[in-house]
């Protein structure tokens, strides 16, 4: 019933999944990283696009988001990227999901529920080789492998770790990283131990440092058709996948000198068209975009004027022509000529392409073509 949705293109997803597929070597399989709900652009669909188009794993970061794929009957291979705890064991077992694991505790408390269970536990041995995040050192990896190969109720299906840098300009450290990884995976060889699949290649590992796509690539932004940064390379065309538009729900004249929205921040300086829009911050239309931002109406910018609020913002259209109520304002995406992309709401707003599609919110229907 909503006059303001999310237009997700799967076809788009489709072609960025075999545009990046097209940079690995043969025998490198894909994985679609399909975390926070498909960062905001639908889980299931995507995941089910992805895989149409030859991605062969799903990643994620929660077991809740693992079982979502699983209970809408999506088959594939998925490794949990992030720590699971103990509540969560038993429902990922019991799907058969992989799990991510870097310390002796979260080996031994998966070991003792696959063995409960009667079930094999397929485990992803993160190493941090320089993230500071999550991963066990390299220094601590090549026992904790042995501990999973030696164990019978586990097994050692993968090898990653995850880039910090691999976005930017200079690639020395993504480098120093990668051999820091394949220093571990020398020393689980010398041990004998086989290290299941090697990943560490992000979107960004993709695009820019084809050594590391070893066994599996990790697809994660590229997907949606944006690209990391700036500063990666850019060998192939991605397509935005997220067209996000609303309707002029009503329509103002007002004369100079009036206040628009909370605060009074902005003050009309002659008489001007004032477009009410039916979005606010509480759909993710960030409010940083007050007196910032721009919408698209008739093929044309027209600004945000005021503070952007809860469930409404404004728009001055007194510079489009025969705008009326019920005219489509594209907040991200094309229209005619002119193009508000992710990229540019994060840079007016101090963030990232990935948080503003994070953020589209539940309360903004999906709408999906190219099924």
């Amino acid at each position: 019933m909503r006059p303001t949705v999310a237009h997700v293109d799967l076809e788009a997803v489709r072609h960025n999944v075999r545009a990046l597929a097209s940079l690995t070597p043969a025998g490198t399989a894909l994985m679609a990283v399909v975390k926070a709900d498909a960062y905001g652009h639908g889980a299931v669909p995507v995941a089910r696009a992805a895989l149409e188009a030859g991605a062969r794993w799903l990643g994620v970061a929660l077991v809740e988001e693992a079982l979502e794929l699983r209970e809408a009957g999506i088959g594939a291979p998925i490794l949990v990227l992030g720590p699971t705890p103990d509540e969560a064991l038993d429902a990922a077992l019991a799907r058969g999901i992989s799990l991510a694991v870097f310390t002796p505790g979260r080996i031994d408390a998966m070991e003792h529920r696959a063995r409960a269970l009667g079930l094999e536990g397929r485990v992803h041995l993160k190493v941090d080789t320089g993230m500071g995040r999550v991963g066990s050192t390299p220094e601590e990896a090549p026992a904790l492998a042995e501990r999973v190969h030696r164990s019978p109720h586990l097994r050692l299906e993968g090898v990653f770790s995850h880039f910090a840098t691999a976005d930017e300009a200079d690639l020395a450290f993504a480098r120093h990283q990668l051999d820091a990884f394949r220093d571990v995976l020398r020393a689980l060889g010398a041990r004998s131990i086989p290290p299941g699949i090697r990943h560490m290649a992000n979107t960004a590992g993709i695009l820019a440092l084809p050594a590391s796509h070893l066994d599996l690539v990790r697809a994660g932004i590229g997907i949606y058709g944006i690209y990391p940064s700036d500063e990666v390379a850019r060998p192939v065309e991605l397509r935005p996948v997220l067209r996000w538009t609303t309707r002029i729900a009503f329509l103002r004249e007002v004369p100079a000198g009036t206040p628009l929205s909370y605060g009074r921040t902005h003050v009309t300086s002659g008489p001007r068209r004032i477009a009410v829009l039916p979005v606010g911050y509480a759909d993710g239309y960030p409010r940083l975009l007050s007196n910032r931002g721009s919408v698209l109406v008739g093929g044309r910018r027209a600004p945000v004027v005021g503070r952007v609020c809860m469930d409404m913002t404004l728009a001055d259209v007194t510079g489009v022509p025969g705008a009326r109520e019920g005219d489509e304002a594209v907040l991200i995406g094309r229209q005619a000529g002119e193009e508000i992309t992710a990229d540019e709401v994060a840079r007016l707003t101090g963030t990232i392409a990935y948080e503003v599609t994070c953020n589209v919110g539940r309360r903004v229907p999906r709408e999906y073509v190219g099924r």
